[in-house]
C-alpha cells in the first residue's frame, strides 16, 4: 500500500526555480521587417519556427531510505529548476514609433512565456508534494515506491503539457491574444 504523508508548507519553500532569458538576435526597423526576421531566425519546435518558447530541465535531489517494517519512504526530494524563455531581441536601436509598438509586442510575448514557466513550477510543486514523504510497504529494496513515483511523475508532466497546448491553442488562434500581437507588429510602423 503506498501512502503520501502531509507535507508541512515549510518544506515547499526551499527551492527557487532559476529563470533566464535567452535571446536570439533579429533585425529590422519596421514591425513587418521585425516579424519576418523572427520567422527566419526563431528557434525551431515541431515543424517549424516560433516567435518565441519556454524550456526547463528539472533534476532531483531524492533519498530513498528502508524502513524497519519493511517499507521504503521517500524522505528527500529537493528539486532543481532552472526555466529558460527564448525571446526575440532586435540588433539594433529601433525607430521611436516601431520601438513602441516592439514593447508592446514582446511584453505581451514574454507574459505568454511566463504563463509556461508558472504551469511549469506548478508540476515541480505537485511532484515534490507528492513524492516527499511516498512510503511503499513491503519494499525492502526501495523498487516500488520507484515505480509507483515514475507513473505519477508521468501523469503531472502529461497534464502540464496539456495545459501549454489549451494554452497556446486560444492564445495562439484566431482572434487570440499572441495573434493580436502580430497583427499589431506587422501593421504598425
Amino acid at each position: 500500500m503506498m501512502a503520501a504523508l502531509p507535507i508541512p508548507a515549510a518544506a515547499h519553500a526551499e527551492w527557487q526555480a532559476v529563470e533566464q532569458v535567452k535571446p536570439y538576435t533579429i533585425t529590422g526597423r519596421s514591425g513587418a521587417e521585425l516579424y519576418a526576421s523572427i520567422g527566419e531566425h526563431g528557434p525551431k519546435a515541431g515543424i517549424g519556427r516560433v516567435i518565441a518558447h519556454t524550456t526547463f530541465k528539472l533534476t532531483w535531489t531524492r533519498k530513498y531510505e528502508p524502513q524497519a517494517d519493511r517499507s521504503c519512504r521517500l524522505t528527500v526530494a529537493r528539486p532543481k529548476l532552472i526555466i529558460t524563455y527564448t525571446l526575440p531581441k532586435p540588433t539594433t536601436q529601433l525607430p521611436p514609433a516601431t520601438k513602441a509598438s516592439w514593447d508592446t509586442f514582446i511584453t505581451g510575448v514574454e507574459t505568454h512565456e511566463r504563463w509556461h514557466g508558472e504551469t511549469i513550477k506548478h508540476m515541480v510543486k505537485a511532484i515534490e508534494a507528492y513524492s516527499l514523504g511516498l512510503t511503499a510497504a513491503d519494499d525492502p529494496d526501495c523498487s516500488k515506491i520507484r515505480v509507483v513515483l515514475t507513473k505519477r511523475l508521468g501523469e503531472l508532466s502529461g497534464y502540464q503539457r496539456q495545459q501549454g497546448r489549451d494554452f497556446d491553442k486560444v492564445e495562439m488562434g484566431q482572434g487570440g491574444n499572441i495573434q493580436q500581437l502580430i497583427l499589431k507588429l506587422v501593421n504598425g510602423p
